[in-house]
């Protein structure tokens, strides 16, 4: 590991877009935008996950990505967490130790499309944790992997071995969300970004938002509490995410100068200038 893990899932991560340029990676634009988030406070970046796009990326982009956030990472002292998995646990294992170089902790989605049972995503972590070399954070997100874990079986899989925290995105504060949180068995970091402010109340560490790319400051503060600026930040969320992500804050990104290139990749697309418009009014 490159930075030492202590505390190292508290606060704000930013998880990063993947600007391209002419079709490629564009490394300039990555280096400044992770170093804008910094430098903005947040507590670490969090690269290859959804918002970077990650699963449109080949082998040598995802590796040229991380080359740059790593650089980054070590120049400020912060974390990296490095998004992996795959619907099978050995090919998760396999992405877990081809990606942890580069890692301070992995965070790994439930597998998804094949619905195993609540034992099986509990064996899977087990297995993960098992044979990675770096912390484990369960990436859990049933409106993307079609799998619901009950809150139950959320604090099981925090008790496995080498899972050190759990990233929550239900897209509500629900049952199973406030038995997650009531358990105190591990760091719990917020995932979706409207519901950051309420469940850091609830309990949660921090939170991996797409958001903090746009405005770092903010959400850096919103971690330290606030529900009036929670209610100014809500507008922006919402618009942010009218499309799938990260159209939108892309395209916002290209406009303030952060990024040279709003471009995502298909079946993503441009985004309705409306709605950009509506996130840049509502940064304010």
């Amino acid at each position: 590991m490159a930075v030492e893990v202590v505390d190292v899932f508290r606060g704000v991560f930013a998880s990063l877009v993947t600007p391209f340029s002419g079709g490629a990676v564009d490394e300039a634009s990555l280096e400044r935008l992770a170093a804008r988030c910094l430098d903005g406070g947040v507590a670490g970046l969090v690269a290859l996950g959804t918002t970077g796009e990650a699963a449109l990326l080949a082998p040598d982009e995802r590796t040229a990505v991380l080359a740059v956030c790593r650089t980054v990472c070590d120049e400020y002292g912060v974390p990296l967490i490095v998004g992996a998995g795959a619907m099978g646990t050995e090919a998760t294992i396999a992405e877990a130790r081809s990606l942890e170089a580069f890692a301070d902790a992995l965070l790994v989605v439930v597998p998804y499309y094949l619905r195993p049972s609540d034992d099986g995503v509990v064996e899977h972590f087990a297995a993960v944790g098992a044979a990675a070399q770096v912390p484990i954070i369960a990436y859990n997100v049933p409106y993307r992997t079609g799998k619901h874990l009950s809150g139950e079986t959320l604090v099981r899989v925090l008790e496995v071995d080498g899972v050190a925290a759990v990233k929550h995105c239900p897209g509500a504060i629900d049952r199973d969300t406030l038995v997650l949180l009531a358990a105190g068995a591990g760091d719990v970091l917020a995932g979706d970004d409207a519901y950051l402010y309420p469940m850091m109340r609830l309990g949660a560490s921090g939170g991996v938002t797409a958001s903090a790319c746009l405005a770092p400051e903010a959400f850096a503060r919103l971690a330290e509490g606030g529900r009036e600026l929670h209610e100014v930040l809500l507008p922006l969320v919402d618009a942010l995410f009218a499309e799938p992500s990260p159209s939108v804050l892309k395209a916002c990104l290209a406009e303030l100068g952060v990024i040279d290139d709003p471009a995502v990749r298909a079946p993503l697309r441009a985004p309705r200038p409306e709605n950009v418009e509506r996130a840049l009014k509502a940064l304010g």
